[in-house]
């Protein structure tokens, strides 16, 4: 006898998070959700392997990162970052990035 099967359709977290948090969020806050997927393209393996996207409110992007001389190097970045991170978004959501030591997970 072969197995049951389940017909039912995977949905992704990503998917579920923003449908439940376009009921509560801004639009151009949810639509950040999209941060996660877009991060190593647009900062660059090596960025992406010491920060991290934390938080988003109202244009400023909070990103953890490893230690405090990545925050100093990223500081001169931060320009050319919130314009590649706009430019994979395709439209300018982040107006400022805040850089703060924090968890970093892969």
């Amino acid at each position: 006898m072969p197995p049951p099967s389940n017909n039912r359709k995977l949905i992704h977290i990503r998917d579920i998070l923003a449908t439940a948090l376009e009921k509560y969020r801004p639009a151009k806050d949810t639509e950040m959700t999209r941060i996660w997927d877009i991060w190593e393209t647009a900062v660059g393996q090596p960025v992406a392997m010491n920060a991290k996207p934390h938080a988003f409110r109202d244009g400023v992007l909070i990103v953890h990162v490893s230690s405090s001389s990545w925050i100093h190097q990223l500081k001169f970045l931060e320009k050319q970052m919130t314009a590649n991170i706009n430019a994979h978004l395709d439209q300018p959501l982040v107006q400022q990035i805040r850089f703060k030591i924090g968890s970093i997970y892969s």
